[in-house]
């Protein structure tokens, strides 16, 4: 027992410190299995030289290659070079793709001069619609929730006429709203129908 317990005392292991790097948020050992080597090795080299040393230099790379034939390495150089562009062209698509997505804040007339104001398009912006809804229902001291638009969308119905308010939200950048640019704002208004009510 007590010869269990010296040996236990006597191996007090110390937790491993890891640096993870800026760019990929991976361990900086594991960049290379990243799609952004580059900007993973210059963050490196900026912040730790002694690492960027030990993990790029030529001697390190020698030896971390010195098993590939050069047809390898030249691959594996490609392939590198081939998944960053892919991973630079899919990001730039996905921001080309949200800027060109538009936010629509439509005021709807109900019945009585009552109105709902329905907001569509938060979430090309990166907004978690039911935090948002939320956020608006404290704000307004109305309801709000998530619903599905006639086209089968995702949008938060308000109660009131508060489009106005909204906007100048976005606009401001409230809370949530921070991301979405303002010139991606679109307001409508959809009127109530008339003839509606007595038809039947």
């Amino acid at each position: 027992m007590a010869d269990a317990e010296s040996s236990q005392a006597g191996q007090s292991v110390q937790p491993v410190q890891l640096l993870y790097c800026g760019v990929c948020t991976f361990p900086v050992e594991y960049c290379e299995f990243g799609s952004h080597l580059t900007k993973c090795k210059e963050w490196l080299h900026e912040t730790h030289p002694d690492l960027y040393d030990k993990y790029y230099s030529d001697e390190a790379l020698q030896a971390k290659l010195g098993t590939l034939s050069l047809e390898a390495q030249e691959k594996l150089e490609k392939d590198t070079a081939k998944k960053e562009a892919k991973a630079e062209a899919k990001a730039e698509a996905a921001q080309k793709k949200k800027m060109a997505s538009q936010v629509t804040i439509k005021r709807i007339e109900r019945n009585k001069r009552k109105f709902v104001t329905a907001v569509h398009g938060l979430e090309a912006f990166d907004v978690d619609l039911k935090k948002a809804a939320k956020f608006f229902a404290q704000k307004f001291a109305t309801g709000a929730s998530v619903t599905k638009n006639p086209q089968g969308n995702d949008e938060i119905v308000v109660q009131g006429d508060v489009s106005g308010d909204i906007v100048d939200m976005i606009e401001e950048g409230v809370g949530l709203l921070k991301g979405v640019p303002k010139d991606n704002i679109v307001e409508v208004e959809e009127k109530k129908k008339k003839g509606g009510d007595g038809a039947a």
